[in-house]
């Protein structure tokens, strides 16, 4: 994530102070050390988790990390270059230069009790957050100071951000400040955050407190800062005002060359510059040795050099202060491990200059907007202006893709080779594209989600306004044999198993699973891609699935029928009163009702008669109009007929049979050449529409949920494993896991023996299971590991020799359960993967259908689980409460797992699902290592984002 907040950060230019090195006459002087909290927190491990690369409000970026001891040169040299002003704000006394002393009391922390993190920019120290903690209180006196030169560009809000995070782990719960009132500018920092802040005017200072914990206003405004500036990252890529070709050449055939040509000839709006060291010209433009020859400042650059010059480039571009940068050069990751290792450091590189990175191995970026005019590929691509912004992993793909478009008469807002993705992704471009007025329909061609949580997050949102078009490649590579039961979600399970993990995940599937649920339209060619952007481009969405169909023949119209049933669509009940109105004015012979026949005695006026009384059928969502053509010829007539119908309020497809129209011919109205090509367009717009308008709900905030515990179980589960290496945790462990999420399985005990069988029913309660704790997926029979039903010791000691002597040593360690009403047997699943994120399946138990999504899940996507999912019929038996539970239990299994993605699997079923219960009778959790991320924003790693 990365932040943004609208307009300038109201503090930047001012800082609050001062803490307890800058209180008093002398920054350096010593203070009473503060007393230890009561539980002795530790801090945070010192293994560069904290350290993060940032989006600034203006969209530049940002190094942040904690303070080091060898950090005082860097704030000596910070120090001096501040105002006069900006010193007095931070230290209320002028400071023109600090001692020694006081470098060496602002840069050693403890971490705990004393700590602060500082900004990054091009090398230079741009901004420092640090808080002291109150001897007596949870709380921290907090002080900032950001450099004048970073004003406006959201530094202080960021820091504030990674401040708290930190002081939340070691067991701070507010922060206080005092701000000269002259500085009314830094309250507006920590008001800006979200925070709930009071202030008080007392002895010539404001005193300022607010509580850190992060509350929904400050998670909002948090997300809102950091989709603001993550569009404005991009949006310095693709509307500069300047761009530099490095590497432009004047060898026929070469991509400096290419390049060069194509910005000249697209007819870019600001001034082009040619880089070049060995020539003074290229294609008639004077040409500079270096980027730092030229004399104007220069927005972006367009990197076209051997693999090994992009690091001095790269360079001389932060001298330059460029502001982004488009690397077409190969031989990265596209060129082995050396590649890889070559493209971390770039990312590094331009991560510490503060620039964004499109590329390496990218075929370029395109911006249609008159005011622009971008042109900067090698592709050969006309750049007709349109609506449609367009993404590709493929640079070559992405090229075929802008050229059809541009075909048909769809033309492109802007388009974006990704290339690597090192730096800018998928995700970054959708959040500008939410932003870009110039933008009505998004097409992604997909090879790897990168990071699928945020692009869950992010499609949701942009996809209430924004149609969102994915090709994602991959189905045959990701295909595995199918379990039975696939309801288009989900495969059928045979519920928990203790050998931990499923095998065989179909990385497919949850990637439709993952589209699916936040809207996207999926198609599987590219094909049905077009068609349905020429839909979506040219026509409103519909508002239900109900069409009616228009044509001249019989034939055809029974085509477009049955292609409205295979498409999920209705034929619309047509009202009487349009036979009505309408027979008076048309042909002798039409056949009214759905399909509507016109005959071929039908003209232009007639098609457009019968399809206005269609439209204005309130029962009617959309229209397919087929038209074969006759021995008139008469097909250009039909279409601008139709364009005249098209007002934007229900959407019009139409097939022209035989008839070869120029794009356009039926102005907004997509024409195809067969009629079930335009209704399946149609269908998945119309199924586009009903989830636009379903209501996606919120992620809620659970009761009894205690997030630090999960937290420090988890990571305590994992202690001492590899990466890579799974555990399977023990029953004991799994329920403590599971109680801090207030997650309560029934009553259950491990034994050992007969005697502590018994011992253990008799504390959980009679009557009792009793289960064979080695076997894998057991069945609700002795000889399946589980004895059901029984009522006393004498029983007890029968099932337990017998399931002794069959089972063996499956039975060294037992379990004796509480027995709960019967119901409706169900199961839950978690998977967590690093690539494709977690899911949560629930079906029933025992092999039938499961229904899958994305974590982590809304109330409405807990509620269509169970109200639409592939248990639905069998929970509709259920009483409500029942069905409750079984929501609660489903919510705060996403929660544990979104909080703790230490769990790469999580098993629970049977759970019984009956009145006022949703019980769980077994449980397994596998742990493995994961990499995890405070709750502040930052940029993903490098090609995971």
């Amino acid at each position: 994530m990365a932040p943004s907040p609208s307009g300038a950060d109201p503090g930047d230019a001012a800082s609050a102070g001062p803490a307890t090195e800058g209180s008093g006459d002398d920054p350096g002087s010593a203070a009473e050390d503060p007393a230890p909290p009561p539980d002795d927190p530790s801090p945070p491990p010192d293994d560069g988790t904290w350290d993060a690369d940032v989006v600034l409000s203006d969209g530049g970026t940002m190094r942040v990390r904690p303070i080091g001891p060898d950090d005082s040169a860097l704030i000596a040299a910070f120090h001096e270059r501040q105002s006069p002003e900006s010193i007095y704000f931070r230290y209320f006394s002028p400071r023109p230069r600090l001692t020694g002393a006081d470098l060496e009391r602002l840069t050693q922390v403890d971490r705990v009790d004393r700590m602060a993190f500082v900004g990054i920019v091009n090398g230079e120290l741009v901004g420092v957050a640090r808080y002291d903690r109150h001897p007596t209180r949870a709380e921290a006196e907090v002080a900032f100071f950001t450099d004048d030169a970073h004003a406006g560009r959201g530094v202080a809000t960021i820091l504030l951000e990674y401040l708290a995070a930190w002081a939340r782990q070691v067991g701070i719960t507010g922060f206080v400040a005092q701000v000269l009132p002259s500085n009314r500018r830094m309250i507006g920092v920590f008001r800006q955050a979200g925070f709930t802040v009071e202030s008080r005017f007392a002895d010539g200072v404001i005193d300022v407190d607010f509580p850190i914990e992060p509350t929904p206003e400050a998670r909002a405004a948090m997300a809102e800062r950091a989709r603001r500036a993550e569009a404005r990252s991009v949006a310095r890529i693709l509307t500069p005002r300047s761009v530099a070709v490095i590497g432009a050449s004047r060898r026929p055939g070469s991509l400096g060359q290419a390049v060069f040509r194509r910005l000249l000839e697209g007819g870019f709006e600001g001034p082009v510059y040619a880089v070049n060291a060995e020539a003074d010209v290229v294609a008639s433009v004077r040409a500079h040795a270096s980027i730092l020859d030229i004399p104007d400042e220069i927005d972006l650059a367009v990197v076209v050099v051997p693999a090994d010059a992009v690091p001095e480039v790269v360079e001389q571009c932060g001298r330059k202060r460029v502001q982004g940068l488009v690397v077409v050069s190969a031989g990265f990751a596209d060129a082995g491990a050396e590649g890889a290792r070559r493209e971390r450091e770039l990312v590094a590189q331009v991560r510490r200059l503060g620039i964004r990175l499109i590329g390496p191995n990218t075929m370029g970026v395109v911006n249609t907007a008159p005011d622009v005019r971008l042109v900067a590929t090698f592709a050969d691509v006309a750049a007709r202006p349109g609506a449609v912004g367009v993404s590709s992993q493929s640079g070559t793909i992405g090229a075929a893709i802008v050229r059809r478009l541009e075909d048909q008469g769809s033309g492109v807002s802007s388009f974006v080779a990704t290339g690597n993705k090192a730096d800018v992704s998928g995700n970054d471009l959708l959040r500008y594209w939410e932003t870009d007025e110039a933008t009505r329909v998004i097409v992604l061609y997909l090879e790897s989600f990168g990071n699928p949580r945020n692009f869950s997050r992010i499609a949701r949102r942009v996809g209430r306004s924004k149609p969102i078009v994915v090709v994602k490649a991959g189905r045959a590579l990701a295909a595995r044999p199918p379990d039975p039961g696939v309801d288009g979600t989900g495969d059928g399970f045979a519920g928990p198993t203790r050998a931990g993990s499923r095998s065989g995940r179909d990385s497919d599937r949850v990637s439709d699973a993952l589209l699916a649920q936040t809207g996207v339209v999926r198609v599987d060619t590219l094909d049905q891609l077009f068609d349905v952007v020429r839909v979506l481009d040219g026509q409103p969405v519909p508002a239900g699935r109900r069409v009616a169909v228009l044509s001249n023949f019989w034939g055809p119209a029974v085509l477009a029928t049955d292609a409205c049933v295979a498409a999920g669509l209705e034929l619309a009940e047509i009202d009487e009163d349009v036979e009505r109105r309408t027979r008076p004015q048309l042909p002798p012979g039409t056949r009214f009702g759905n399909p509507l026949e016109l005959t071929s005695e039908g003209g232009p006026r007639d098609l457009a008669v019968a399809a206005r009384a269609l439209l204005g059928d309130p029962g009617v969502d959309a229209l397919v109009v087929v038209h074969a053509q006759s021995l008139d010829g008469d097909a250009e007539d039909m279409a601008r007929a139709l364009a005249d119908l098209a007002d934007g309020t229900k959407p019009i497809v139409a097939s022209f049979l035989g008839a070869d129209l120029a794009p356009g011919a039926a102005g907004a109205v997509p024409v195809f050449a067969f009629p079930e090509a335009a209704v399946h367009a149609l269908g998945r717009a119309a199924r586009y529409g009903e989830w636009r308008r379903r209501d996606v709900g919120a992620v809620p905030t659970v009761d009894g949920f205690d997030s630090d515990q999960i937290r420090a179980r988890a990571e305590a589960a994992v202690e001492g494993l590899e990466p890579g290496e799974r555990r399977l945790l023990p029953l004991a462990e799994a329920l403590d896991l599971f109680a801090a999420a207030g997650i309560v399985p029934v009553a259950q005990r491990e034994v050992g023996s007969y005697e502590t069988a018994v011992a253990a029913a008799d504390e959980v309660g009679w009557p009792v299971a009793l289960k064979a704790g080695g076997v894998d997926r057991p069945r609700r029979t002795e000889e399946g590991g589980v004895a059901v039903d029984v009522f006393a010791a004498e029983d007890l000691r029968g099932s337990y020799e017998r399931m002794r002597r069959h089972h063996g040593a499956a039975m060294d360690t037992a379990v004796v359960q509480a027995m709960v009403p019967t119901g409706v047997d169900g199961a839950i699943e978690v998977d967590q993967d690093p690539t494709l994120g977690a899911t949560i399946r629930f079906g029933l138990w025992g092999g039938g259908p499961a229904s899958e999504r994305i974590l982590p899940l809304t109330d409405a996507d807990a509620a269509e689980l169970i109200g639409r999912g592939a248990a639905a019929a069998d929970l509709a038996a259920v009483p409500a409460s029942g069905r409750a539970a079984l929501t609660d239990l489903l919510l705060r299994v996403s929660a544990l797992a979104d909080a703790a993605p230490e769990i790469a699997s999580l098993r629970l079923g049977p759970v019984i699902v009956a009145e006022a219960q949703a019980a769980i009778t077994d449980v397994a959790v596998e742990v493995a290592p994961w990499s995890t991320d405070p709750e502040i924003r930052h940029i993903g790693a490098p090609a995971l984002e």
